[in-house]
């Protein structure tokens, strides 16, 4: 095994079980990953045997994030990582999911990821083994969602309905989930691996920012895909580059073993693990030195040992199969017109199969609370054939939703607290969970998000252009809120005003990632306090509004003005105040009652 690591019986069944006999897999939504009850066996041991002090924590650590289970800044408390490979889940697991956010989760709700995935935290340890047994009587996963693996593999959650795609990479998307999940060769990588699918060039995959991303082409009358490396966000933030303009389908997961394989070697990378993605590799060597390294690595004897064809591992769903039958008697609006007309302008999208439409769902801060789970599930299955899929934009999209049904699936949502216009807009603010729960967070980014998006909503936007704003924020440096490739981003920082810790933020202005044309956006050199953030936002903005010229993006207006022009905006902002009874609120952050102390821990996703 590749640098001492051991490969485990559930490990060693799995590769055996998996790629010889493909009859394992079950090609229904929210069951791409085969579970094994024996790793629900090893957790429980290896739990208790932690406990009694048999085993030291870095050992314990490892095996446990394989798992899917990741410490939080709180004592004793974990956070699980259900793993949902191209955010493909079921009614039914919605509902598992509901009745663990119940059962277990002290915050009684659920969040979705900006990596498709759903998180449930401060869970005590042992509970967290009855959490992951329950999910996998659900065929929930949380394989290697956590630790120095394979993560969840992301996809353009439209694929397969969205008009003008090639083909839908979805089957693709699963073959290679089920080629390397649990496989010895990417259980200890000298960091996370993190891949993409997109369906169309629009790259809703955001294809740039990932160590592998993959766009459908076709080539002389085959499909394939054009395959990208290199990319990332946190340090160094990327946009990656191509590595191949077209890789044949029966070739692609040769491809992308070549790379892991290059990658797991790679033990130069493991002496710093803050900087040892393969984008640090590639940013050493270059493109054409990589691209030269996987082509002598696929000459390689290894490559007779193996079956490429990703026809036994597909994910092979007929969801049309499901898609619901006209409604005898849709609803229609009744007083409520123009609400219900905004939703339909900016939640709804056609399908390319005639007579159905998308719908996506705005989860603010991408968190669901037991009955919102619930609920969603009821909906999906009356009106979308449990057909569903989470988003990077922490929001659900159902799918197949007739269009004579529309009006009675937004009146449902909106019963549920879940029927607000402005999916993937301004007011569709992204944020990770920052001090609420992580050890590496600086600031309570969730609270700012909150903060930012009452702003927003006063304001009550209707330009068109201002609306297509994306905002996303983090409590930390990392990506994970993806700040880098927002038109506004804040991440988190600490100030210090009369001797005083104050939370702040670090913004940074002119990102992109839609209309496939990915870019990081720029830093500014003036950072704000917490408080502040939102009166900055709309301070931005407003600029914006009353300086652009006829149909100048947001981008572009940054561009023309520059990034100095921002930050004169803002200076104001920056400027210390002395801790007093009229400015004490500056030093307490977002959703917390006490002054700030920066508190920051060991994170685990590098362990």
């Amino acid at each position: 095994m590749a640098n001492g690591t051991q490969e485990s019986p559930a490990a060693h069944k799995a590769k055996v079980g998996g790629l010889d006999n493909p009859e394992v897999y079950r090609n229904v939504p929210g069951h791409v990953i085969p579970i094994l009850e024996q790793e629900f066996d090893d957790f429980d041991t290896e739990a208790d045997k932690f406990l009694r002090a048999e085993t030291q924590a870095p050992v314990f650590m490892g095996f446990r994030l394989r798992q899917g289970v990741y410490g939080q800044r709180q004592p004793n408390a974990q956070m699980i990582r259900v793993k949902l490979p191209f955010g493909g889940v079921n009614p039914d697991q919605l509902e598992v999911l509901a009745d663990v956010a119940e059962q277990y989760a002290p915050l009684k709700k659920g969040h979705i990821t900006t990596r498709q995935n759903v998180q449930l935290h401060h869970i005590p340890l042992l509970e967290a083994a009855e959490v992951i047994r329950l999910l996998g009587d659900h065929d929930l996963s949380t394989r290697e969602a956590c630790g120095n693996t394979v993560r969840n593999v992301v996809c353009d959650p439209f694929a397969g309905v969205a008009p003008g795609e090639l083909f839908d990479p979805t089957p693709y998307a699963g073959a290679l989930v089920r080629y390397f999940i649990r496989s010895p060769l990417t259980q200890n990588l000298p960091r996370k691996f993190k891949v993409s699918f997109s369906s169309t060039d629009q790259d809703l995959g955001v294809s740039g920012i990932h160590d592998l991303g993959l766009i459908p082409r076709i080539k002389d009358g085959q499909r394939g895909f054009e395959i990208r490396t290199g990319g990332g966000t946190s340090i160094l933030p990327r946009i990656g580059y191509c590595l191949y303009p077209f890789v044949s389908v029966d070739a692609y997961l040769k491809v992308a073993e070549a790379m892991l394989r290059i990658f797991n070697r790679s033990d130069e990378l493991r002496v710093n693990r803050a900087r040892a993605r393969i984008k640090f590799l590639i940013d050493r060597i270059g493109i054409d030195a990589f691209r030269e390294l996987v082509d002598e690595e696929m000459r390689g004897e290894w490559v007779a040992e193996r079956n490429f064809d990703p026809s036994p591992l597909q994910f092979v769903d007929e969801e049309e199969a499901r898609a619901p039958t006209k409604p005898a008697n849709p609803g229609s609006p009744n007083g409520d017109q123009r609400a219900f007309t905004a939703w339909l302008a900016s939640n709804v999208l056609p399908q390319r199969q005639d007579g159905f439409s998308t719908a996506e769902i705005k989860v603010s801060r991408g968190d669901l609370n037991p009955h919102q789970f619930r609920g969603v599930a009821q909906i999906m299955r009356d009106f979308s054939g449990g057909n569903a899929r989470t988003t990077d934009e922490q929001n659900i999209v159902l799918r197949w939703v007739r269009n004579e049904s529309l009006y009675d699936v937004w009146t449902r949502l909106t019963a549920l607290g879940l029927g607000q216009a402005g999916a993937r807009q301004i007011t569709d603010v992204v944020s990770c969970p920052g001090t609420e729960s992580c050890k590496l967070g600086i600031t309570n980014s969730m609270g700012l998000a909150s903060a930012v998006q009452e702003r927003l909503e006063q304001l009550q936007i209707d330009d068109p252009l201002t609306r297509q704003i994306h905002i996303k924020m983090s409590g930390c440096p990392n990506g994970c809120g993806r700040h880098h490739i927002a038109n506004i981003g804040f991440y988190g920082a600490a100030m210090k005003f009369d001797g005083r810790q104050v939370p702040g933020y670090i913004i940074m202005l002119g990102g992109q990632y839609d209309d496939g044309r990915p870019r990081i956006a720029q830093r500014l050199r003036v950072r704000v306090p917490s408080k502040r953030a939102p009166e900055a936002t709309e301070r931005f903005i407003r600029y914006y509004q009353d300086e652009r010229q006829d149909g100048e993006s947001f981008n572009a207006f940054l561009d023309r003005t520059g990034v100095e022009a921002f930050e004169d905006l803002i200076r104001d902002l920056s400027l210390p105040v002395k801790f007093d009874e009229h400015h004490q609120s500056e030093f307490i952050d977002w959703n917390r009652s006490t002054l700030y102390k920066l508190e920051r821990g060991e994170g685990e996703c590098s362990v």
